[in-house]
C-alpha cells in the first residue's frame, strides 16, 4: 500500500504476541494482495482492466466495496473510490503531470461511484464505464487496520499504518502535527479505546488528493484529523473533509457528528463539537 505498519502490542506473554503480530501482517498481507492497485495480479486490477466486463468477485471485497460507496453517498461525492481515470490524468503514481483539457473531461467521464456495480447474489462486480477504475488509497489501509486488529486478538495495543492510528485496550496520547512541518505538534489528545485517527493533507506528498466533483487537485490548505470507531471510517472521512477544505469541512463533519479538526497553514484551528469533547491541549509553542 505504498507505505509502513508499525506494532505496539502488550500482553502477558512474548510467544503469543509474536504469534499475534505474525497474523497481523499475514491479514494485511492478504488485504494487499487482493485490493492493492498497485499490484497487477490483484482482484481489483483485474476488475479495473477488464473494460467494463463483469468480473467475479468474492463477497468479503464486494461488501468493502459497499462500504466505499456508501461513504460516497454520506459525503456528498467528497470522497469516491471511482477516481482511477483521474489518478492516471494527474499522473499521481508517476511524480504527476498535468493533463489538456480534453484529456480530463475524458478522465471525468469515467469517475464516479455511480459506475461501480455490485451484484451480491451472483458474486460479481461490474464498473460500466470502460475506463473506470477503482482507487483503494483513501480507505483500503483502514480497513487493514481493522482487520488486523480484530485477527490478532491481543488485549491492547496500537497500529500505526502511514501515520494512521488505531488503538485498543486503553487511551493512547496521540499529537496532531502542523501542516507546514510534520515534526511539529500543534494538538495533542487522548485517543479513546477502540478509536482510530486519520490524518490527510499534502505536505508529505504534494497536491496527490483529488477532488472528485471537479476532477482537479485539492489545494494544499492544512490538514484535518479524524477520529472514529473504525480505520475504514475513519481513513474515508479525512479524505472527504481535506476535499471540502477548511470553509465546508467544517459543517459537513459536524452534519455526519464526526470528530474532527482543521489545521490550517498560518495557524488557523476549527475543531467540531465531537472533537471539543476529546478535551484536545494545544501544545506550547505549536501556533504561531
Amino acid at each position: 500500500m505504498g507505505t509502513r505498519l508499525g506494532l505496539h502490542l502488550e500482553g502477558p506473554r512474548r510467544d503469543e504476541l509474536l504469534d499475534a503480530s505474525c497474523r497481523m501482517l499475514e491479514e494485511v498481507e492478504r488485504i494487499e494482495a487482493a485490493c492493492s492497485t498497485r499490484r497487477p495480479s490483484s482482484l481489483w486490477s483485474r476488475l479495473n482492466g477488464a473494460g467494463g466486463k463483469v468480473q467475479a468477485l468474492p463477497a468479503e471485497w464486494l461488501d468493502l466495496l459497499a462500504a466505499a460507496q456508501d461513504w460516497s453517498l454520506r459525503t456528498r461525492g467528497a470522497f469516491d473510490p471511482v477516481v482511477g481515470s483521474l489518478m492516471r490524468a494527474w499522473g499521481v503514481r508517476e511524480g504527476g503531470s498535468t493533463p489538456t483539457e480534453v484529456a480530463l473531461a475524458q478522465a471525468r467521464q469515467a469517475c464516479g461511484s455511480e459506475l461501480l456495480e455490485l451484484d451480491r447474489r451472483s458474486g460479481t462486480a461490474q464498473l460500466s464505464h470502460p475506463d473506470a477504475g477503482i482507487e483503494e488509497g483513501g480507505f483500503v489501509k483502514g480497513h487493514a487496520l481493522d482487520a488486523a486488529r480484530q485477527v490478532g486478538r491481543v488485549p491492547r495495543g496500537w497500529l500505526d499504518f502511514g501515520g494512521q492510528i488505531l488503538a485498543w485496550g486503553r487511551s493512547l496520547e496521540v499529537a496532531i502535527a502542523a501542516a507546514e512541518d510534520r515534526r511539529s505538534p500543534r494538538i495533542t489528545i487522548l485517543l479513546p479505546d477502540s478509536m482510530s485517527i486519520s490524518c490527510s493533507g499534502c505536505s508529505e506528498r504534494g497536491r496527490h488528493l483529488l477532488d472528485p466533483r471537479t476532477g482537479r487537485p485539492c489545494p494544499d490548505w492544512g490538514t484535518v484529523a479524524v477520529i472514529a470507531g473504525s480505520g475504514l471510517d475513519a481513513e474515508a472521512l479525512s479524505t472527504a473533509l481535506y476535499v471540502e477544505g477548511p470553509e465546508g469541512g467544517p459543517a459537513r463533519a459536524e452534519e455526519i457528528g464526526s470528530a474532527a479538526v482543521f489545521l490550517s497553514h498560518g495557524g488557523g484551528i476549527r475543531t467540531t463539537s465531537v472533537f471539543q469533547r476529546l478535551r484536545p491541549a494545544q501544545v506550547a509553542g505549536g501556533c504561531p
